[in-house]
């Protein structure tokens, strides 16, 4: 029995600490030592002392959207994070109970002040943007008689904004022990109120760009089309020549045969002319009335 009870008072005065926790040692609720933040076995005055462990590792928070003024008046849905840590545990202890609930609730009065504070000072644009950047080329063609988009100047971005909010809350929560790490806005929105013009906006935005690509299409369509008809009317112009030249020399041969043909024998040509005229002219259904003296009467009165 006496050695079950030393084995048992041995185990109860031995107490480990992991590489992720920091501890406090208590003695009737008054801390008796200094952080131990070293891993390893360690002991204490068993049942009289008390073993409080705290996180050494990065701790999160993240805070509710919050409906916040801008300087420039527009109201704006904000929700951030932020990244945190214990530093010093036995003020940890001493100012919040060692409660990390608590401690969560410090940091949401102290970042969403900050953040409020923060918001109320600048203006939307600078909320919203980082830099002074270029904005996209939404020009169609390569020549444009419009001038170049350019935004609004910036003094201040987001970056410097979340810098402002993070300095000022450095040094609110460090009475507490805590060490703010980071800080971020996780999402920026517009009210219900405000969203039905911004989407306005960036509608007749996008229409316009599709306006200018379907003015620019229709321009090439017609310059593709003015371009085809020219190039048949000139192939159809050559073709019709070409066909003429043919034609000409043809009328030119026939004409030549013609004529030698009734160079040779002019009675025999004469008699196939008026062979070829009976033939277009007669048929069984046609009477002629004609005077003696007609040429077309002389071969079928004299045939030979």
């Amino acid at each position: 029995v006496i050695v079950l009870g030393v084995g048992f008072v041995l185990t109860s005065a031995i107490y480990t600490v992991t590489e992720i926790d920091q501890v406090i040692i208590t003695r009737f609720g008054e801390p008796v030592s200094d952080p131990i933040t070293e891993p390893g076995l360690h002991f204490r005055t068993p049942f009289v002392d008390t073993v409080n462990r705290f996180e050494k590792r990065f701790l999160e928070w993240d805070g509710v959207p919050n409906q916040v003024p801008t300087r420039d008046r527009r109201f704006i849905f904000v929700d951030t994070y932020a990244r945190w840590r214990i530093t010093d545990p036995l003020r940890y202890l001493e100012t919040l109970q060692g409660s990390e609930i608590t401690a969560q609730s410090r940091l949401a009065d102290i970042l969403d002040g900050e953040t409020r504070n923060a918001i109320a000072r600048h203006d939307l644009i600078e909320i919203v943007r980082t830099s002074n950047r270029q904005p996209a080329n939404t020009a169609v063609g390569t020549e444009t008689e419009e001038e170049p988009e350019t935004l609004e100047p910036i003094s201040t971005g987001r970056g410097e904004i979340t810098r402002e909010i993070l300095v000022a809350a450095t040094d609110a929560v460090s009475e507490y022990g805590i060490e703010l790490l980071d800080l971020q806005f996780k999402r920026i929105n517009y009210v219900p109120e405000v969203q039905q013009d911004v989407f306005a906006r960036m509608i007749a935005e996008r229409q316009r760009i599709a306006e200018e690509f379907r003015s620019e299409g229709q321009g090439e369509s017609a310059r593709i089309q003015g371009e085809r008809e020219r190039d048949l009317a000139q192939i159809q112009s050559e073709a019709f020549r070409a066909a003429e030249e043919l034609r000409g020399t043809a009328d030119a041969e026939a004409t030549s045969v013609y004529a030698d043909a009734y160079g040779s024998d002019a009675a025999f040509y004469a008699f196939t002319k008026s062979l070829e005229t009976y033939e277009r002219t007669m048929d069984p259904n046609t009477f002629f009335i004609l005077g003696t003296d007609s040429e077309l009467l002389r071969f079928l009165e004299n045939p030979r």
